[in-house]
């Protein structure tokens, strides 16, 4: 190994200068955007103070009180609104934790008067989009399980040159809880990509406001709603961890109504109401307490919350007969790939 592999490898937030000035603005359309966006300010990557936007419609409600009570100074959140934040400074910042928005590709291809642009942790979601960034050919920036139009590939090609240009500009930073392997951030550096590695240090410092009794946690899964995996041998493999005994479930967000049904049917099942990031809520076990899930971003960021504790969280890989025939192997390997990050 190399001494710049060597270095690579360490965890390296200095590497980006910090304590930064001046106002980040700062759009979240899920609810572990939000967390993410709290976590990067917290850790001196985003500016003296945050405008928080979240996105019109989405369910942010109990994350955003939640972070209320406790967020570092400089935190703000402002009214839902449909469409990205623009600065009103070239000196402040455009933060976004979603570069496969339709949204926030306009806003970028329009142009947008910033000192830096920064993409937040959005799981795994970032380490595909680190991964296309770096390629040697350009690669749309769509989402893999949506059926994109010519016109929403083209816009995403372009959003590829963007965010390239932005690199040689030295204003782009991608911020992320996940580790990136140094072969790629040799590349990311070659290109000018700056990037940023937390552990969740601020989360890790506050009260736990939620206990379970319950000797199974189990994580659910947007794959069956996404049609990803068949929902007979999901439900049949809740059904087998159910007969070992009680099981709290903490469905996704994205479950459907008739889905969580049949779960709650199943005998020793306690259905959990969806309320903030997983990552709040199951980040200290009581002795004896294990938690189950497929593979999600969920996996590698509870690793890294639970300590010594990780050993007791068994993430199951996906059997191949569960997917689906349209479920491509690329999408398959990539969601697996939280297995062993």
């Amino acid at each position: 190994m190399t001494l710049t592999m060597m270095k690579l490898t360490q965890h390296d937030t200095h590497e980006v200068p910090r304590p930064r000035f001046g106002t980040a603005h700062v759009w979240v359309e899920s609810p572990l955007q939000l967390l993410s966006a709290v976590e990067t300010h917290a850790a001196g990557l985003l500016g003296t103070d945050i405008r928080v936007v979240p996105r019109l419609g989405m369910p942010l409600e109990a994350t955003t009180q939640a972070l209320l009570a406790h967020a570092p100074a400089g935190v703000h959140f402002e009214p839902a609104a449909r469409k990205p934040p623009h600065p009103k400074s070239s000196s402040d910042r455009y933060v976004t934790g979603d570069a496969y928005s339709g949204k926030v590709q306009r806003s970028l291809l329009a142009g947008v008067k910033a000192k830096e642009i920064i993409i937040i942790d959005d799981g795994l979601a970032t380490l595909a989009l680190i991964k296309q960034l770096v390629s040697d050919t350009p690669v749309p920036l769509v989402r893999a399980r949506a059926n994109n139009s010519a016109a929403r590939k083209a816009m995403g090609l372009a959003t590829w040159h963007r965010l390239r240009q932005l690199a040689r500009e030295e204003r782009l930073l991608i911020v992320s809880a996940l580790f990136v392997d140094p072969p790629t951030r040799q590349k990311m550096d070659a290109l000018g990509i700056k990037f940023a590695q937390h552990k969740f240090e601020w989360l890790a410092t506050q009260p736990v406001a939620e206990s379970f009794t319950e000797p199974t946690l189990l994580i659910g899964s947007a794959m069956v709603a996404d049609q990803l995996i068949h929902e007979r041998p999901y439900l049949q493999w809740i059904e087998q961890i159910a007969a070992e005994g009680p099981v709290a479930y903490f469905p996704h967000r994205r479950e459907i109504p008739e889905l969580l049904e049949k779960i709650s049917k199943i005998d020793q099942v306690v259905l959990k109401e969806h309320t903030v990031p997983i990552e709040m809520r199951l980040r200290v076990l009581r002795p004896g307490q294990e938690i189950r899930a497929l593979p999600s971003t969920v996996i590698p960021s509870l690793r890294l919350l639970l300590g010594s504790d990780a050993r007791f969280l068994y993430p199951q890989a996906v059997p191949e007969h569960w997917w689906t025939d349209d479920t491509e192997l690329a999408l398959r390997e990539h969601l697996s790939s939280s297995l062993k990050v």
